[in-house]
Parts: C-alpha cells; sequence; structure tokens
C-alpha cells in the first residue's frame, strides 16, 4: 500500500478562524501531517510525492470562477491599499444577490463561513492536496487494492463553488471522478465527525454515487444546515444519500452502531470502488469531538471497512488532537493492513 503527501501542503498556515461568536486558535494546522507521516512510517507504508496532474480534473468538480478566485484571491487582496488583513476573509457572507465587484465581495460569495482563511500559499497547499488525491486514485488505476492521500487541507467541506470548514477543494469528489470512467459505482463513506456538506452537494442528484455520512448532530455544530436523517437524496438521487447523526456526547457504541447500518448499506449499494474520508476528529479527545471513540476503536474502524470487496482509496480528513494523531494513524491502517 501506498501513501501521497507533498510538503507544499503545509504552506497553508492559518492564523484566523471565526467561530461561534469568537475569534480562536485556529485547528486546522502544518504539524497535523507530522504526526500522521509518523504513524505511516511506524506500520511501514510508503509516502511517496504526488504527480502534478493540472486542473482538468480539479475543473470537473468545481465553478471555474470559484477556482479562479481562489488561484488570485491572497495576490488582489494585497493590492488593497488600506489596511485590510494578511488573509483573505470577508465580514460580509452573501451569496446572492451578488455582483461580484471587486474582492470583498467575491470573499462574500466564495467563502462560505469564516473557517476558511486564505493566505499566501493557501492555493498552492490545496492544489498539491488535490494532486495528492489524484494520485493516490492513479494507484488504483493502476490496479492497487488501496491507497492513501494524506489530504492537507482537507475537502469533504468545499462545496462546487465555496470553501468552508476548513476546506477549499473536494479531494474525494476530484478523486472519485478522475476514478469514475474505471469505477462507475462508488461508494464514499465518511466517518469524520462533521457531515461532509460539500461531498453531499456535489451527489444529491445522482444514483452513481452512494454517499453515507456517520457525524456529530448538526444541530448548533458544524455544518449546522446539512446532515440530518431526513436529507435523502433527490431525483434520480433519492435514496443514495444516508445520513447517521449522533447524539452529542455519544459513546463508541453508537458510532459502531452507525456504522453498521453504513455497512449493510454499501454491501446492498454493491459498489465498483469504496472512498473512505478519514475523520481522526471522532477521537474521544479531540477537541471537536461529540463521540468517544478510542484509538484502539480506529484499528476496529479498518477492519470493519476493509472487508468490503472492492478497491478502497483513504482520503485523510480532520483530525485536531495533535499528540493522538501518530497512535491512531499506527491503528487505523495496521487495521487496514490486517484484513487487506
Amino acid at each position: 500500500m501506498k501513501a501521497f503527501f507533498d510538503p507544499m501542503q503545509d504552506g497553508h498556515i492559518p492564523r484566523s478562524y471565526l467561530s461561534r461568536g469568537q475569534m480562536r486558535t485556529p485547528l486546522e494546522i502544518p504539524e497535523r501531517t507530522g504526526y500522521i507521516l509518523k504513524g505511516l512510517e511506524a506500520v511501514g507504508i510508503e509516502v511517496e510525492r504526488p504527480v502534478d496532474h493540472g486542473m482538468r480534473e480539479i475543473t470537473r468538480v468545481h465553478d471555474f470562477g470559484y477556482l479562479r478566485f481562489l488561484e488570485s484571491a491572497h495576490r488582489r487582496w494585497k493590492q488593497i491599499p488600506d489596511d485590510w488583513g494578511e488573509e483573505v476573509m470577508s465580514n460580509v457572507f452573501v451569496r446572492s444577490p451578488n455582483s461580484l465587484r471587486g474582492i470583498l465581495a467575491e470573499s462574500a460569495r466564495y467563502q462560505a463561513d469564516g473557517s476558511c482563511p486564505i493566505g499566501d500559499k493557501t492555493w498552492e497547499a490545496a492544489y498539491w492536496s488535490a494532486q495528492t488525491a489524484l494520485s493516490a486514485a492513479d494507484e488504483l488505476r493502476k490496479g492497487a487494492r488501496e491507497a492513501y492521500a494524506v489530504c492537507r487541507p482537507p475537502g469533504h467541506h468545499a462545496r462546487y463553488d465555496a470553501a468552508g470548514g476548513f476546506c477549499y477543494l473536494n479531494n474525494a469528489a476530484i478523486a472519485a471522478e478522475a476514478l469514475r470512467e474505471r469505477y462507475p459505482r462508488i461508494a464514499i463513506l465518511d466517518p469524520d465527525v462533521h457531515h461532509g456538506q460539500g461531498i453531499q452537494e456535489l451527489y444529491y442528484t445522482r444514483d452513481d454515487t452512494l454517499y453515507i455520512s456517520i457525524h456529530g448532530d448538526p444541530t448548533n455544530f458544524y455544518p449546522v444546515v446539512s446532515g440530518h436523517d431526513d436529507e435523502r437524496g433527490e431525483g434520480a438521487g433519492y435514496g443514495y444519500t444516508i445520513n447517521l447523526p449522533m447524539p452529542h456526547g455519544s459513546p463508541e457504541e453508537t458510532f459502531f452502531d452507525r456504522l453498521a447500518t453504513a455497512m449493510h448499506s454499501i454491501k446492498v449499494f454493491e459498489p465498483d470502488l469504496l472512498i473512505v474520508t478519514l475523520g481522526f476528529d471522532i477521537y474521544e479527545r479531540d477537541p471537536q469531538a461529540k463521540v468517544a471513540v478510542s484509538s484502539a476503536g480506529f484499528n476496529r474502524l479498518a477492519k470493519t471497512v476493509g472487508g468490503v470487496d472492492a478497491p478502497m482509496l483513504v482520503v485523510q480528513e480532520g483530525g485536531y488532537h495533535l499528540e493522538s494523531l501518530t497512535e491512531n494513524t499506527k491503528q487505523f491502517f495496521s487495521g487496514l493492513l490486517a484484513v487487506r
């Protein structure tokens, strides 16, 4: 099994983070990847630098105007002569009506919340995070049974045309569409503690992708406006979105009860490919956790999902308790290697 990561992904260093009426210390920081890479080294998984696939696969998933904004935002922001901050972050959030006149209006349209500031290296980092996912996808295209994309920044909150929740490009969806010709039926299992509204939005009307999210109840918890169990898809996609929220403060077994439900649905769907958007923020000591999954629980999670008879792409999402990331990485991938 191979993993992929590029050091340029850690050029994104957020300085600010607006959440629930306060400016907070950012959680999605470069140090995360160092701990994850140590965990991979401990279980003998080789890490390679990704190949540059360019923009075409990214434009299959994201709006072109949004991509132009991400690429140019910080450069244009710094051209303003007034006393503006070092990061692109609007104090206005208006998607429509919005004539997009000026960088502040574009920020109001394309940044969905206050948790996705754009610094001088953010675009480069997000770009290479997507290339990491595409290079891991290449491994499966070559015939590998599994691969791991150490994506940072993460991606499952990134919408078709908006950044949010620490996410800028939807790495899992970019990889899925790159693999669609080889693997027409794709299941995406999202056990990150937050609902991945970006993935849901992209596949909500489609029946070629089963999206299942296990997450903390989104009532007063990010992303707040999506992830409820009555959101099931629309049109041809009705039934192909499954949300399995957990009450806040749930014990570990609540998570595994939801996982059992998810696995039954995946079995019925019979995917050609399983994508797991791995979030270590379900860990019991994570500052974002609403469920108490133990380190050993990640081993159990991996052995469960590893039983699916299909190639598997693991795409990294959240996980913010730095001290546990190495051990939890070891637990997950040792479990996965044991059954694959």
